[in-house]
């Protein structure tokens, strides 16, 4: 048998976190999931914690970065917000992995990669906030209440909960909240409607 390739492993890890979680991320199983020996791993990874580590970082860059870019940067601040907003409605049901991984970073090691991204989508949110007229004191706030929205409707479906309305309703409400008092608002309706027509 040829020897796997490191993004191989990352792949099966990452198709593992996904559906049941960071912790359930491990090389023995992953060894046999993919017909390999523990050394194939060992010659990618230095241990677990590195791949842990790579899937992440992975997870970094579809989860966030990937987000943030879809979010247009030509746009005007509160088109960007409902870009940002449709494209969180539409990875809800794929981010299933990060449902326990806040529970989860600190004892697998990792926490400092969780916060980093965590600060680094509430400082994206903050800045179109602000760009859209807020004090930089409230625009933080605001973007601390739609990541712990999203992290809390995350972890309160993983018991199995039906909210009983669709995501995309509920970010769509969220968005609405959230430029509540800005000059914006009155025009909320219309943006939301073309963000999800885009």
């Amino acid at each position: 048998m040829a020897r796997l390739r490191r993004d191989e492993w990352v792949d099966a890890a990452y198709e593992l976190f996904q559906a049941e979680g960071l912790a359930a991320v491990r090389v023995e199983v992953l060894a046999r999931t993919l017909g390999a020996t523990k050394g194939s791993f060992y010659w990618h990874f230095t241990d677990r914690r590195d791949l842990l580590r790579a899937v992440l970082d992975r997870w970094e860059q579809s989860e966030t970065e990937g987000v943030i870019a879809a979010a247009g940067e030509d746009l005007a601040p509160v088109e960007r917000l409902a870009f940002l907003f449709r494209e969180i409605a539409r990875h809800s049901s794929l981010r299933t992995g990060e449902r326990t991984l806040y529970v989860d970073s600190p004892s697998l090691g990792v926490a400092d990669t969780v916060l980093a991204v965590t600060e680094r989508r509430v400082g994206f949110i903050a800045s179109v906030l602000s760009d859209l007229g807020f004090s930089d004191e409230e625009a933080r706030r605001r973007a601390v209440v739609v990541v712990s929205s999203v992290l809390g409707y995350q972890q309160v479906t993983a018991s199995a909960w039906e909210a009983g309305t669709d995501p995309y309703e509920l970010v769509e409400t969220l968005f609405h909240f959230v430029i509540a008092g800005t000059a914006a608002a009155s025009d909320g309706a219309e943006v939301w409607r073309r963000a999800q027509q885009a």
